[in-house]
């Protein structure tokens, strides 16, 4: 079987269970723009309507994880009036949920009792308070718009707008407008649909994006991030890397050892760094000669910045923002002293169960990015 439909493959057996605890408990679930949704409200709600800081954010759920095992537990601490699990293409989830209840009390319990429960051996969900943002800023408009002509129009084409502002001044191209909207789900549907709406029916090529502030991180209610942290790189003797569970069995020859826990990192360098300095690669650590033990990639790039007389590179990480996916964005700098200018970039982590754990996360995704960008130079060069 190709291991790249393998991995999309649905677990009958899971789907079987859901189906079955749908018709038995005459569930509703409704596909909505790849999310599954249960509510909303659900049939017979009798209980008062969501305000903010009623939502919880889920992640690490299991691919194969369904509404039969999880709405029974999220509607453990209370009534839910909304369930909703993001799904792709394939009929797996993609890792995160969101579970809106009727009051912040029960948001709140939610956050204590079930962060860190285990669904199944060795998976352990992070349940934290969503970030709902509400308020939208719709750039480019005509400087004639009007605020109450602005409010009908865009009440006939979406739902659930509540106030319309316009903003002017310098810095700003024409006229913008801050839109606030009863939910962060309306708000999401809009910003996904104005753009197309405005450009087809008054040919305009409008800007939209989540209003400036509103960028919290759903993790906060734990412990805030630090701005800007300057870290050394832990090194992972090889034999702890042999050792991890998840480690990968095989990697590809082209590039460089992937750590166990960078599967869920994604994103690329901002500039390409240093195009036409060649590195030069351990022999010992030739990732065609490091199949069964893989070193971090901090570890690595250590090795590879020894070898060329580089000296130890620092990392410095500055978190940016939760994005609506439910990654979290950081930007990073590494400094190599052998080199003069720093390499720069973006990753994308999914939030952890701390601040050290998802910046040692965003740490390994930079340093994986590195070598990355150091194989390519290198096979070109």
């Amino acid at each position: 079987v190709d291991p790249k439909q393998s991995c999309s493959v649905q677990n009958i057996e899971r789907v079987q269970a859901l189906e079955a605890w749908l018709e038995t408990t005459n569930t509703k679930l409704t596909q909505v723009n790849g999310q599954r949704k249960y509510g909303g409200p659900p049939e017979g709600w009798d209980g008062p309507t969501p305000a903010e800081r009623c939502e919880v954010f889920i992640s690490h759920i299991p691919r194969d994880t369904y509404e039969d095992l999880l709405i029974p537990l999220f509607s453990s601490v209370g009534p839910l009036w909304e369930f909703r699990l993001m799904m792709n293409f394939s009929g797996q989830n993609r890792g995160f949920a969101y579970a809106k209840y009727g009051t912040p009390a029960f948001a709140t319990e939610a956050v204590l009792k079930l962060n860190g429960y285990m669904l199944e051996p060795k998976c352990y969900l992070c349940v934290r308070r969503s970030t709902e943002k509400r308020h939208l800023c719709i750039g480019n408009l005509p400087a004639a718009t009007k605020q109450e002509d602005l409010k009908q129009v865009l009440r006939r084409l979406v739902d659930g707008v509540e106030r319309v502002s316009l903003k002017t001044g310098p810095g700003i191209q024409g006229v913008s407008a801050v839109v606030a909207f009863s939910s962060h789900h309306t708000a999401s549907m809009a910003k996904k649909d104005l753009v197309a709406e405005f450009k087809k029916r008054f040919s305009l090529e409008i800007s939209i994006k989540w209003e400036p502030g509103e960028n919290l991180s759903p993790f906060q209610t734990c412990s805030p991030p630090a701005p800007k942290i300057l870290l050394q790189p832990c090194f992972v003797p090889c034999s702890q890397a042999v050792s991890h569970p998840s480690a990968p069995p095989q990697l590809q020859p082209a590039a460089p050892p992937v750590s166990p826990g960078f599967c869920r990192a994604v994103g690329e360098p901002v500039s390409p760094p240093h195009p036409h300095v060649r590195y030069a690669v351990p022999a010992s650590h030739h990732p065609q000669q490091h199949m069964v033990c893989a070193p971090s990639p901090m570890m690595l790039l250590h090795k590879v910045c020894e070898a060329n007389g580089f000296g130890q590179p620092f990392y410095e990480l500055d978190y940016s923002l939760a994005r609506p996916d439910g990654f979290v964005k950081f930007t990073y700098k590494v400094l190599i002293p052998g080199i003069s200018r720093p390499f720069r970039g973006k990753v994308m982590v999914l939030p952890g169960p701390s601040v050290k754990v998802m910046l040692e996360e965003a740490q390994r995704a930079a340093a994986q990015q590195l070598l990355q960008k150091m194989f390519h130079n290198q096979q070109v060069a």
